[in-house]
């Protein structure tokens, strides 16, 4: 506990010029008299530490008692103070682990360079969920990310629709997407007959687990997993997986331009690459992949007036309706 503290204090005192004993107990979390007898074992050491005296006085290294990182631009140390993600590692319980090794790079960098953690976190931030949400940090994170971290096996149980299964997980990445977290693992699968077990990857949501209990042997990982690759492979499986109808519009410009805000991006190119050329009012008619008649409506209707829906019949009784019912009450409301 002290050693790892009088480690903590140098690095503190490399970083910066000078510190008083106050600051140093404040960010130690000790007395001011324990910063006095720290001070004096480190100096007892061999450690430079010198004490000023007097009101502006404070703790001080001297004689150039530094490790330099001087082969680092200030744009590369700036970039790497980018490569964190703050409430990601609060997440995962590694917030105290990143705070320790952005203090050991900023005690490490030449003097110059000591400001790229502050002058990056002015001018970037990464704010990851999606708008007007408020997403809950799953209770079982911190567990499931020491097991990745770790290469260890856990027994989970998972919820599945009504129903509650248990697996046996081998868990090789975490991701976050749009304030949610999954979990990439490998799974033991029974293989055809007389084959043995083999083992297939699968993604589960970390909120849907109910427990997770960790192995006492690890697995081995393979070599070649590469984690964003499988991650987007999946992605788009799953978005094609869902899209399992069609529906045939005509654009107006402006509904072409809108259209990517309306649906799923993907679905919008694949539907506008495949249009033909826009009529004499600059009309074009285009099949668009659709999860549903349901999920369409709500999709479409925010387009308005720059979209007319040819087929399913059904979607366009919908759409007709729908006109028919807004010019009902705004004629009600002008009289």
């Amino acid at each position: 506990m002290r050693a790892a503290r009088l480690i903590k204090m140098v690095l503190l005192l490399q970083s910066r010029p000078s510190m008083t004993a106050g600051e140093l107990a404040r960010e130690l979390e000790v007395s001011e008299r324990t910063i006095t007898r720290d001070a004096q074992a480190l100096s007892e050491a061999g450690v430079p530490v010198y004490a000023d005296r007097g009101r502006a006085g404070g703790y001080r290294l001297i004689g150039g008692y530094r490790t330099r990182l001087t082969g680092l631009a200030r744009t590369e140390a700036e970039a790497l103070f980018l490569s964190g993600v703050p409430g990601a590692l609060r997440d995962m319980g590694l917030e105290d682990a990143a705070s320790a090794a952005r203090l050991k790079v900023s005690a490490a960098l030449l003097p110059s360079l000591r400001d790229a953690s502050r002058a990056a976190g002015q001018r970037f931030h990464l704010d990851a969920p999606a708008w007007f949400d408020e997403p809950e940090t799953p209770e079982l994170l911190p567990v499931v990310a020491e097991a990745v971290w770790d290469d260890r096996r856990i027994t989970a149980g998972y919820r599945r629709g009504t129903a509650e299964v248990e697996r046996v997980l081998e868990p090789y990445g975490l991701v976050l997407k749009a304030g949610v977290w999954y979990l990439c693992a490998r799974v033991p699968e029974p293989g055809p007959a007389g084959s043995g077990p083999y083992r297939v990857y699968r993604v589960y949501r970390i909120d849907r687990f109910t427990e997770v209990r960790p192995a006492t042997e690890c697995f081995t990982r393979e070599d070649g997993f590469d984690l964003p690759g499988f991650w987007a492979e999946r992605a788009e499986q799953f978005a094609r997986s869902i899209l399992r109808a069609e529906a045939v519009v005509r654009l107006s410009p402006e509904g072409v331009r809108r259209l990517a805000y309306a649906v799923d991006p993907a679905s919008a190119r694949q539907a506008l690459d495949g249009c033909g050329d826009p009529d004499g009012r600059g009309w074009v008619t285009v099949t668009l992949p659709v999860e549903s008649e349901e999920v369409a409506h709500a999709q479409l209707t925010g387009l308005g007036p720059e979209v007319e829906v040819l087929s399913p019949t059904a979607l366009r009784e919908r759409f007709a309706g729908d006109a028919v019912r807004l010019a009902a009450l705004y004629r009600e409301n002008a009289s």
